[in-house]
């Protein structure tokens, strides 16, 4: 009964307040609740007679607070089908149900309530098993046991005695999360303490440390010969499919190798990363996701598995793909971004599955043009090559404007700003991109909506800075320009902004391109890596080249048209930004797309949208407008003579 008194009083708590992290724990105490009476229930009830009166007492109350930790969540359209869910359960535990039918309600209703308000039930990396036996060892083992049968010198006279992770009946109802929630909140009035003080990334080390304790190594072999098969990717595509289940709902669901290979996965996590399918895969998986959600009515559900389809798989091997068939790329890219419109619209889903139809079949196409995931060495030259020079090329042509400008103008003392903003965008970026990667999972809708909103920061601070120039080319402005500045000094606010561009320029690129060159390392296999390496230094060379080149004819140009030259760069490269900022952000699923008959040239900004081509004609209009308003404040005759 202390059991109890801990659960009832984590509920009190939690759902004592509405701040941020009392509404989390209250929900993962729901979670608790439900993964509790489903693992426990069997203990307390059999064939419809009670087995142990406390037992069953402990599975009535949790059953309740679970409806009640229900009914206080936040408003939320599925929470009057999980309260009626939550309702059902309790009755079948008021009824003494079979303890498969108690199991099967309770794990129903925990997925309904994370998938309901999109709940994380899982680590943000793979576990690291070694850390978690040595948390075990100096926290655990004192109760538990050394192996995990609640043997340990400390057990004798607790009661409750410590959990046995070697009982096979609790062990098949269990899932990981379960385990983790018991260690992140305790058991008040049990010996077994609250750990939040620890990490996140330790409890969840602990728990499936503790997880993989009861399997023996005849589990483990057997487990990993079914994983080994690769029969059973789709079954466990990531961690919250091995944290969320128990063995008895995987075996259900999809038979008992699959429930061996649970055993093996919570043994070793990093399987699941090491066992990601390859994008082409993993695109026609989302689709074909997509469209069950859809044929379920679940509009927001199927959009969002078609924008990760194409975020996290097709886009990966673009580049690649583009060195090989570009039309066949081209159509899968607007069939992509066709079927994420039409999910907006009241569409047949007999329409909608032709969609996705015609869509497998072309990344199947794509699949075998990328002969199983490998390049060709010219293949993979070419890709590498391309990757670098598409996505440096603006930052390179806009660092090499802004730093013949400081030239130009006397002001060398100003270079170390621009270079210490792209040097910190170059850190930054592949910082970012090395800690999402490795840390908390960056996902192609957030690399999208960082790309798209830098765009949109980098537009703005141009069409300021190009503004600013084209009024520095009327001789009054420059001459007042020259004496209020010492030694044709820079105004401070414009400094910074070139600074920021330069920054801005650099970060929106980087952790992208790095991401590119990942994909394309592994479709080229060991026999490739070298043309890779070749097609990165070709690229370097080839953008140092052209940035040398901008610079050094550029200050051979009189002042006048050295400053016309720079404006009409900066306003190009503005509006380019403000269409590819525009078409990240529709890509990352932020925007709607309305597509429209129109050529697209992705490095100038040109995207055939309503909205993408909307907005460079917006960034256009502002610049004729800026251009008109400075060239109208003062008489031509004042204009700098060349």
């Amino acid at each position: 009964m202390r059991r109890l008194l801990h659960l009832l009083a984590a509920c009190v708590l939690a759902m004592s307040g509405a701040s941020p992290v009392l509404a989390q724990e209250r929900e993962q105490t729901i979670l608790h609740l439900l993964d509790y009476v489903g693992a426990d229930y069997g203990g307390a009830v059999e064939n419809g007679r009670i087995k142990s009166a406390d037992e069953y007492k402990e599975m009535v109350e949790f059953s309740g607070q679970a409806l009640g930790g229900i009914r206080a969540l936040a408003e939320n359209p599925a929470k009057t089908t999980l309260v009626a869910e939550a309702r059902s359960l309790s009755k079948l535990v008021a009824d003494k149900a079979p303890a498969a039918a108690v199991a099967d309600a309770a794990a129903k209703l925990r997925w309904a309530v994370i998938g309901a308000y999109k709940l994380q039930v899982a680590p943000r990396a793979a576990p690291d098993r070694a850390r978690g036996a040595t948390l075990y060892a100096a926290n655990c083992a004192s109760c538990h046991g050394v192996e995990g049968r609640g043997d340990g010198p400390a057990a004798k006279g607790l009661d409750p005695a410590p959990s046995n992770f070697h009982d096979a009946g609790r062990r098949a109802n269990r899932s990981l999360y379960g385990l983790y929630s018991t260690i992140t909140l305790g058991v008040t009035g049990t010996p077994m303490p609250s750990f939040r003080q620890l990490p996140e990334d330790d409890r969840w080390a602990l728990a499936f440390h503790a997880g993989s304790l009861g399997a023996t190594p005849a589990d483990l072999k057997a487990g990993a010969a079914a994983w080994a098969s690769g029969q059973l990717r789709t079954t466990f595509p990531d961690l919250a499919a091995v944290t969320g289940f128990s063995a008895n709902e995987i075996r259900v669901r999809h038979g008992e190798s699959a429930a061996q290979a649970l055993h093996y996965l919570r043994a070793h996590p990093e399987a699941i990363t090491a066992g990601k399918p390859l994008p082409i895969a993993f695109a026609r998986q989302k689709l074909a996701e997509s469209l069950a959600a859809y044929r379920k009515g679940d509009v927001i559900g199927a959009r969002e598995a078609a924008t990760t389809a194409y975020l996290e798989g097709f886009e990966l091997v673009e580049a690649g793909l583009d060195n090989i068939d570009k039309p066949l790329r081209l159509e899968i890219e607007r069939g992509m971004l066709a079927l994420r419109a039409e999910f907006g619209r009241a569409e047949d889903a007999q329409l909608v599955a032709r969609r996705v139809g015609a869509l497998e079949g072309l990344l199947a196409a794509a699949e075998t043009k990328l002969a199983a995931g490998e390049l060709s060495a010219g293949a993979a030259f070419t890709g590498s090559l391309v990757i670098l020079l598409r996505e440096g090329l603006e930052a390179i042509l806009l660092l090499s404007a802004i730093i013949a400008f400081i030239t130009r103008t006397g002001r060398r003392d100003a270079l170390p700003y621009v270079h210490a903003g792209w040097i910190a965008a170059l850190v930054l970026g592949v910082a970012t991109w090395a800690v999402a990667s490795f840390l908390i999972g960056i996902s192609g809708a957030s690399r999208e909506m960082t790309e798209g909103i830098t765009a949109l920061i980098a537009s703005a601070m141009l069409l300021y800075v190009g503004y600013w120039l084209h009024g520095k080319g009327q001789a009054q402005a420059w001459s007042a320009f020259i004496r209020t500045s010492v030694g044709a000094a820079l105004e401070n606010k414009t400094l910074w902004a070139m600074a920021g561009v330069s920054f801005v320029a650099v970060y929106r690129e980087v952790f992208e391109v790095v991401l590119f060159y990942e994909a394309l390392w592994v479709q080229a296999g060991p026999d490739g890596h070298a043309a890779v390496l070749a097609g990165v230094g070709s690229a370097g060379l080839m953008l140092a080249a052209l940035g040398w080149a901008i610079f050094k004819y550029s200050l051979r140009l009189p002042l006048g048209p050295f400053f016309a030259a720079m404006s009409l760069l900066l306003a190009l490269l503005a509006v380019v930004f403000a269409g590819q900022g525009v078409a990240a952000l529709q890509e990352a699923g932020a925007i709607g797309a309305s597509p429209v008959t129109f050529f697209s040239l992705p490095i100038l900004g040109i995207h055939p949208t309503l909205e993408s081509l909307g907005a460079q004609v917006l960034a256009g209009a502002l610049i004729a407008l800026g251009a008109f308003a400075s060239t109208h404040r003062e008489a031509p005759a004042a204009r700098i003579k060349y």
